[in-house]
């Protein structure tokens, strides 16, 4: 595994550098943002590890340069913070996992590992419902020819959808696959970005494409005309 681990503490960057090179994978480090930047530009990490406090660019807008570029090697955030919050924006931006200082040697390389295993998945194809699109592969969505801008979590709620349509998912369902596994907050947030989806992906083109069962969860299914208000 070649991996890209960016951490301004100096000694704690080379305790993890050096575990991880006793575990056969090749390192490169950075102890600043901008050079961390640079080296993940690179496109030649098969996984990055990401403090979130660094000098210069922090570990938050590495994360948005990289997706904003079209970059989606997978990011491990580290944080000495633990709120809920810091882990929302890391996730909202495009994170794939985090982890809170300190941890666990043993817990870094299984989160690492499961990171490859999910990089080195078939590339998914793209996922239609009637004239909506989607591209799990550049992170695109359509509706006909005209391109939708998705925030990485409202991208991973649609996604989901899709990837069941005709089906019927739970919120528990959603924040399994796109939340944390760990997350243990409000289910209702669910009802908040199937709600942001609803406005970018229906209302502006008269369609109606996601429907509430209440008390059961959601159902995808093809686009048809918008109930009259």
């Amino acid at each position: 595994m070649r991996l890209l681990l960016v951490e301004d503490e100096k000694p704690l960057a080379e305790l993890v550098r050096r575990g991880l090179a006793a575990e056969g994978h090749e390192v490169e480090v950075a102890h600043d943002g901008d050079t961390g930047l640079q080296y993940a530009l690179s496109g030649r990490h098969d996984v990055i590890v990401l403090d979130i406090m660094l000098p210069g660019l922090s570990g938050y807008r590495i994360l948005q340069h990289l997706r904003d570029r079209g970059v989606w090697t997978p990011v491990l955030m580290l944080t000495a913070k633990d709120g809920e919050y810091d882990e929302a924006d890391a996730f909202d931006l495009g994170a794939d996992d985090y982890l809170t200082k300190p941890f666990s040697f043993v817990v870094l390389l299984a989160r690492l590992r499961a990171l490859l295993r999910r990089a080195g998945e078939v590339a998914p194809s793209v996922l239609r419902v009637g004239d909506l699109s989607l591209d799990p592969g550049t992170h695109r969505v359509h509706r006909g020819e005209i391109e939708i801008s998705l925030t990485p979590r409202e991208f991973g709620v649609l996604e989901h959808l899709m990837a069941h349509t005709g089906q019927v998912v739970t919120k528990t369902d959603i924040l399994r696959s796109v939340w944390d596994a760990h997350y243990d907050g409000e289910v209702n947030v669910v009802e908040v970005y199937v709600g942001y989806l609803r406005r970018k992906i229906d209302t502006p083109f008269g369609t109606h494409s996601i429907e509430t069962l209440r008390g059961v969860g959601y159902r995808m299914s093809e686009p048809s005309p918008a109930p009259p208000r």
